[in-house]
């Protein structure tokens, strides 16, 4: 396909030396779009640009929906809040590849741009925290390390849970949740980061249990000690399989640590996020 490719762009060069040759321009339209479809979206997006021809085969409905998460429907009435019916194929692909917040600004899904595959994040604010109220315990704090622009500091508590349920229609796929946390308080001192340390304890001597459990029975528990002081940490809860993107899902997520025998602190929690499970590596890299 690329050497195909290679030979009209020649001859559009050539075009100038022998106007009887043929030119992209020449090329159908909807032979071009047939081509575009086998492409990936980064690709179509750069060849739309090489003239009239491939932009309008570029916006062809047809090229864009097979790119599209199978529920896309859904995805744009619940997470756009819009129509599908009023806005192109290409439109809604564009607009889910967005960092988009829904239920009043407490989640943020986007397609990843090359895949189309669903990723989704869910803040502090979303989640049920023992003793979130208690000022003594819980501080929110703001902080441009947070898509969201605030996490939820623990300054010490007996009692540590942290627990998210929610409902929604997952594209067909294996997803990953993680829990994004850290030891630690950060903040800008001189232009620098520097990060707190003071508070954090409690957290060697047992370690937190993660749970993962989903309406059709799915289920994952794990447990692991937390660890990497000042820096952020996506600690991996469980795994759930989606098979059917028409059927909503109620999904329910936890970690905690109850051992009341001591008391633990010093830790952010972020958000949650649910990955696809063949982005999982790149969590490591951020």
């Amino acid at each position: 396909m690329g050497a195909g490719l290679s030979g009209i762009v020649a001859s559009e060069n050539s075009s100038s030396t022998s106007s009887s040759s043929p030119g992209l321009g020449d090329v159908p339209e909807n032979c071009i779009s047939s081509i575009l479809t086998h492409l990936d979206p980064p690709q179509i997006c750069k060849l739309a640009m090489l003239n009239r021809t491939f932009h309008g085969a570029s916006t062809a409905d047809f090229v864009w929906e097979i790119k599209l998460p199978l529920n896309y429907e859904y995805l744009v009435k619940k997470i756009l809040d819009e129509n599908p019916q009023n806005l192109c194929k290409k439109e809604i692909y564009a607009k889910l590849c967005l960092a988009n917040r829904f239920d009043n600004g407490t989640k943020e899904a986007w397609l990843e741009k090359s895949s189309g595959k669903l990723c989704l994040a869910v803040s502090t604010k979303a989640l049920k925290i023992t003793g979130i109220d208690d000022r003594r315990y819980w501080n929110h704090i703001p902080t441009e390390e947070s898509r969201f622009h605030t996490v939820a500091y623990l300054q010490q508590i007996w009692w540590f849970e942290v627990i998210g349920e929610f409902e929604f229609q997952f594209p067909p796929g294996t997803y990953c949740l993680f829990f994004r946390l850290q030891l630690g308080k950060a903040s800008k001192r001189f232009g620098r980061r520097v990060c707190n340390l003071e508070q954090v304890h409690g957290w060697n001597i047992k370690p937190v249990r993660f749970q993962v459990s989903t309406s059709n029975g799915q289920q994952s528990i794990s447990e692991c000690y937390l660890s990497q002081p000042g820096n952020w940490v996506h600690y991996h809860a469980g795994d759930f399989v989606v098979e059917n993107p028409l059927t909503p899902m109620k999904i329910k997520f936890s970690v905690m640590q109850i051992d009341c025998t001591h008391t633990k602190g010093g830790l952010c929690v972020d958000s949650v996020l649910i990955y696809p499970s063949e982005f999982r590596e790149r969590l490591k890299e951020f």
